[in-house]
């Protein structure tokens, strides 16, 4: 079972969205933004730099519980954990990280 740390921003609606496409059971933990949870001591344990969204996973790799957060992160973890909407072959992941780098690089120059 995933636990979902959310607040209803775009972030919080894709992993919505993926948990929800890829079958996988989860549970929502609303976090109140305007109350400041993000900020609490318990939720910097998951989430270190206080951003939204963040999922923990008791089944995570090795059967280890782990905590995610940055939507990319979680929607690539998402991915590879259901099979689904993430490339399965080395050869396939190899070639998403060239174009995800490459969009990296070509973003980095706009906010340069």
């Amino acid at each position: 079972m995933i636990d979902l740390y959310y607040a209803p921003t775009p972030n919080g609606w894709k992993i919505t969205i993926m948990l929800e496409e890829a079958q996988i059971d989860y549970k929502v933990i609303p976090v109140n933004l305007g109350a400041g949870d993000q900020f609490k001591p318990e939720f910097l344990k998951i989430s270190p730099n206080n951003r939204m969204p963040v999922i923990v996973d008791s089944d995570g790799p090795g059967g280890e519980e782990i905590s995610i957060f940055e939507s990319g992160a979680i929607l690539m973890y998402l991915g590879e954990k259901s099979g689904k909407f993430f490339p399965q072959s080395e050869q396939e992941r190899i070639k998403l990280a060239e174009v995800d780098n490459e969009r990296r690089v070509l973003m980095g120059a706009v906010y340069c």
